[in-house]
Formats: C-alpha cells, sequence, structure tokens
C-alpha cells in the first residue's frame, strides 16, 4: 500500500454529507424522463406543457420531475401570472450534462447489467 498517497486522497476526499448529496444529484440526473426534461432546457427556459409536448410525458410527471430538481437546484423557475418558466439553475448544470453527452457520444457503452461484454 501506498500509505502517502492514501492519505493524501482521503484528506482531499470532500466530506460525507457533500458526497452524498453529490450522488443525489447523479440519481437525479440518471432518470431518463428527467435527463430529457434537463436536456430540452439546454434550448432556454420552458413552460411544464412545452417540456411534457417535447418530453412525451404528462404534465403531472412533468411538474412531480420538476419539483423534485428544483429542490436539488438543478433547476429554477420564474412566474409570470400562472405560468411557470423553468430554466436550468446555473452554468454548472449545463456543463454535467454538455459532458455527459460529449463522453457517450464518443464511447460505445457496454451494459455488463444487461448481459453485454467487451
Amino acid at each position: 500500500m501506498d500509505a502517502p498517497r492514501v492519505a493524501a486522497v482521503r484528506e482531499r476526499m470532500p466530506a460525507a454529507q457533500d458526497l452524498t448529496d453529490t450522488a443525489e444529484v447523479f440519481g437525479l440526473l440518471a432518470d431518463p424522463n428527467r435527463l430529457r426534461l434537463l436536456l430540452a432546457l439546454l434550448e432556454g427556459e420552458m413552460c411544464v406543457c412545452d417540456l411534457a409536448a417535447v418530453s412525451g410525458q404528462i404534465e403531472s410527471a412533468v411538474s412531480h420531475a420538476l419539483r423534485l430538481l428544483r429542490a436539488h437546484h438543478i433547476v429554477t423557475a420564474r412566474r409570470a401570472g400562472r405560468m411557470a418558466f423553468y430554466r436550468l439553475e446555473d452554468a454548472h448544470v449545463r456543463m454535467l450534462l454538455d459532458l455527459a453527452l460529449a463522453h457517450t457520444e464518443h464511447t460505445q457503452a457496454i451494459h455488463p447489467e444487461h448481459g453485454e461484454t467487451p
């Protein structure tokens, strides 16, 4: 074991709560329906009815997903009368999505959970 290296890595490791919060963000991004909503929001803010039309989901499902995403500061909303327009919270969310898309576009995924082998 490389004790100095292990110690250095442990010292730089984020706090347990930060790791939990980060894992929750990745969990939210792991759902294809929520991901579809977020990718739509890369184009700019949209209302629930437009997001439902783009994603092929019913409005109540979109609203539920947006509540989760909003609670974790992944999206934010702007009210205009009775309408709410959603957008990505900040540039960090855009970067996560852009990087994830770039990664999947240049790699060939192998899914061992589905019986695929390299």
